[in-house]
């Protein structure tokens, strides 16, 4: 869709896809002819922080009628890329949708009941094809190039390295919680890394990187009731990770990064709450390790 020069709606609202995308069409010679970006949310932030390659952001209504096709992301904390997928089924326009991480497939294209798929998937690395095609039987699954994540390789590499006994925890928002705390499961994880922390390494400093979806200030509560803890000012995820010992986080998509980077990579979900998803090897998994506890499991479905 993006090696011709008929106009493509490029719509996104969650960091995942938009990452990759935008690693995607700065690397593509055709993508100044056709690209029509949507962006909203943390989306739109990372596209004004590229500089607008290809324009500012335009309403989804405006890009659509002028579009020839749809690319879009298929996070959860929006519709705007669901309506971009009904639209274009509305207007015949063939559409293809970027799954970004390795849970929740089939969850990503439903919204009140209703289902609407694209008409292929675009992926990138061999994990998320073999899911997708699982999930998808019958729908083109496209192995992309990961641009987004070479590019990050590459700036861990040209940035100072890691500090001893520093912890980078990469935080992201959780829908569910476990025990009988009743809080946040993002929380819940912190917590449960914070008791058990002296299982790693002693001395390590936590350094805490919000997700892109998170609020402003949302952990500021938590770092002051936690002497170890400090919120983390680097000034990319690139120079977070390359100066970190440990990389820590539940199932976010930047916990592979910090694989691939060489980092000791924990997860970080509690006994309690399902296992971590993540299908790449080398995850240490705190809630395995010996001496590991947690309070039992409350009402709250095991699952997200």
């Amino acid at each position: 869709m993006l090696d011709c020069p008929l106009p493509v709606a490029v719509v996104c609202h969650d960091a995942g896809a938009a990452n990759l995308l935008i690693a995607e069409l700065t690397r593509n010679p055709a993508a100044p002819r056709c690209v029509l970006p949507v962006m909203e949310g943390p989306a739109r932030r990372l596209w004004e922080a590229a500089g607008a390659p290809y324009g500012p952001p335009q309403p989804l209504d405006a890009a659509l009628a002028r579009a020839q096709a749809v690319i879009s992301g298929t996070g959860w904390a929006s519709d705007l890329e669901y309506k971009a997928r009904v639209q274009a089924r509305k207007r015949g326009l063939p559409s293809a949708a970027v799954i970004d991480h390795w849970v929740n497939y089939v969850e990503r294209f439903e919204r009140n009941g209703n289902t609407v798929l694209p008409d292929e998937i675009w992926v990138y690395d061999a994990d998320a094809k073999r899911i997708a095609n699982a999930q998808f039987p019958g729908l083109p699954v496209r192995l992309r190039t990961n641009h987004f994540l070479a590019d990050q390789l590459e700036a861990i590499l040209a940035a100072p390295g890691p500090q001893a006994g520093r912890l980078l925890v990469l935080l992201e928002p959780l829908r569910y919680t476990w025990s009988h705390l009743a809080q946040p499961g993002e929380f819940e994880a912190l917590d449960f890394l914070a008791t058990h922390i002296h299982l790693l390494q002693l001395g390590l400093r936590m350094h805490l990187r919000p997700h892109p979806s998170d609020s402003q200030g949302k952990y500021d509560a938590w770092i002051a009731a936690h002497t170890s803890a400090v919120l983390d000012t680097s000034s990319s995820l690139a120079h977070a990770i390359a100066a970190a010992e440990w990389v820590a986080g539940c199932e976010t998509a930047a916990l592979p990064v910090a694989l691939a980077a060489g980092r000791r990579v924990v997860a970080t979900l509690p006994p309690g709450a399902p296992p971590c998803r993540l299908p790449q090897s080398g995850l240490l998994h705190l809630r395995d390790l010996p001496g590991a506890s947690w309070p039992a499991a409350g009402p709250h479905p095991p699952a997200f």
